[in-house]
């Protein structure tokens, strides 16, 4: 039996690796957070001294890093912090995975591109990330391909699963409001933690390395992503599609939010044919879980 260590297995997306690996007989999960919990282990990543006990002790073949620090606009005036978890974090698993022998999957993010495209990004697009969390999430990928020998890099954007997310908001904003104003000029894939899970772990068992895109197929807006959550969910809330500019009048941000976020999962495709489910399908399937 593999095993294999989760970072961050509280959150989102580790709480889906959980869900999806446990599913399967040849992997026992370590489960490792920053907090102590039934069947978590703690560790915190920006120790490089323990993360290489750990990893070695644990005599895992693989790691998935789900741990990151995502709160973009407290990152603007809290980069330290960010650096040590966003980039400081990978360097350190990326060490211990060399020394023990393990491979090392790193989640990361479209906020490394400049969030100017007009097409879809492809994994060999220039990166320019404008905000805190993109450049430390950027420096962080850099570690893992300058100290880690077998990884598996991979970019996702507008995440939903199990936790705080912008699905939960939105419904829970239904049951307040009878209207919501929502962005109509950013562009995205929403991407379900369940498919992206199944991507990791699809990537997980082969040695097809590299650096990978991960969303959902297709592509929306915030306000459109909206409308549908609601037509799903049975919801009579009326969405006000606004213009980033009249959102952030009223509602400040600190950092950019990109205008443009459409990954193209290319490097899945060419070389393993692999498909995520088209993003209209993945709310569908999680709406219908939710309610």
């Amino acid at each position: 039996m593999k095993k294999i260590i989760v970072t961050g297995c509280n959150g989102q997306l580790g709480r889906a690796i959980n869900k999806e690996l446990t599913s399967n007989d040849g992997y026992e999960l370590i489960n490792t957070d920053v907090f102590q919990g039934e069947g978590i282990i703690p560790l915190d990543i920006t120790d490089v001294d323990a993360v290489v006990k750990f990893v070695k002790e644990s005599g895992a073949q693989a790691i998935i890093n789900c741990a990151a620090y995502t709160a973009v606009d407290k990152q603007e005036s809290d980069v330290d912090l960010s650096y040590r978890i966003n980039a400081i974090g990978p360097r350190n698993l990326a060490i211990a995975a060399t020394e023990a022998g393990a491979k090392l999957v790193h989640v990361s993010t479209d906020y490394v591109f400049d969030g100017n495209g007009t097409r879809p990004y492809i994994e060999f697009d220039k990166t320019g990330p404008v905000s805190v969390y993109g450049k430390t999430k950027l420096a962080g990928e850099e570690m893992v391909k300058q100290f880690a020998k077998d990884f598996f890099i991979i970019r996702t954007a507008w995440l939903y699963g199990d936790g705080k997310n912008f699905v939960k908001t939105m419904l829970s904003l239904s049951e307040k409001y009878d209207e919501v104003s929502v962005v109509k000029d950013q562009l995205g894939t929403p991407t379900s933690t369940k498919e992206l899970a199944k991507a990791i772990h699809h990537l997980v068992g082969t040695e097809n390395y590299g650096v990978f895109h991960g969303t959902c197929e297709g592509d929306t807006n915030w306000a459109d992503f909206t409308e549908e959550i609601f037509r799903l969910a049975g919801k009579s809330t009326r969405v006000n599609h606004v213009t980033t500019a009249e959102y952030t009048a009223r509602n400040p941000q600190a950092a950019p939010r990109p205008a443009y976020s459409i990954l193209e999962n290319y490097m899945l495709k060419l070389t393993s044919g692999y498909m995520f489910a088209d993003w209209h399908d993945a709310i569908e399937d999680y709406i219908r879980e939710l309610v």
